[in-house]
């Protein structure tokens, strides 16, 4: 019986907004992802933590534009949540939706809805 099995992780990363309309100085954030990935079976969560920690442990304490994956682009949470999706769907896993808060009252969410 497919199920969905939800993760959280925490990350520390500073980053800044440099592109024409959004510009704002360096900053950082206690940011947290949580992932949701369709599993046919529970065995599936050892390569599902193994792929979410590998990608929060190449943000973590890091300043988000200096990492190539983001080049170009304002590191902001709705970028990050729609990076993890697609680094899930590259480890094989099959992600349902990804949030990505980076403070409290401030989130986004990025979720399979067949475009991706």
């Amino acid at each position: 019986m497919p199920l969905t099995l939800s993760l959280r992780r925490r990350f520390v990363a500073d980053h800044f907004h440099d592109l024409p309309g959004f510009q704002e100085d360096r900053h950082g954030h206690n940011w947290e992802v949580e992932a949701n990935v369709a599993l046919v079976d529970p065995a599936g969560e050892a390569p599902f933590a193994a792929a979410l920690d590998a990608w929060v442990a190449g943000l973590d304490y890091r300043l988000l534009n200096d990492l190539p994956g983001l080049a170009g682009r304002n590191p902001t949470a709705e970028v990050l949540a729609e990076v993890a999706f697609l680094h899930l769907r590259e480890a094989a896993l099959q992600p349902t939706s990804v949030k990505v808060r980076e403070k409290a009252n401030y989130w986004a969410l990025c979720r399979l809805d067949g475009s991706l």
